[in-house]
């Protein structure tokens, strides 16, 4: 059973876990699959806005695929959500993509 499948299982159980959907959005990426990446990472951010993590790979996906300035509002986002979710090393990775991106 490859990862993927894992983590669907193990979703089937825990529907709404975010690490589970993070994970899972990750493994989507690396299957080349970023669509439903970008699927999971933008519903795991509407349901719970503080999950910080997946505001980077979210922007990063855009970034990616041409949608710099949607990148530019997700890490913007992520970097008010860790601000206030007092997360230093988070805000800090997201400020550098930020700028990277901007300038």
């Amino acid at each position: 059973m490859d990862r993927i499948e894992k983590i669907l299982d193990l979703l089937k159980v825990s529907p709404r876990d975010n690490f589970l959907r993070h994970a899972l959005a990750l493994e989507y990426i690396k299957a080349g699959d970023d669509v439903a990446a970008r699927n999971l990472f933008e519903e795991v951010l509407t349901h719970c806005p503080d999950y910080v993590g997946s505001y980077y790979h979210l922007a990063k996906l855009l970034e990616r695929i041409g949608e710099t300035d949607l990148a530019l509002q997700w890490y913007r986002k992520g970097m008010q959500a860790a601000k206030q979710a007092g997360d230093n090393h988070t805000f800090n990775e997201l400020q550098s993509a930020y700028e990277d991106l901007l300038y």
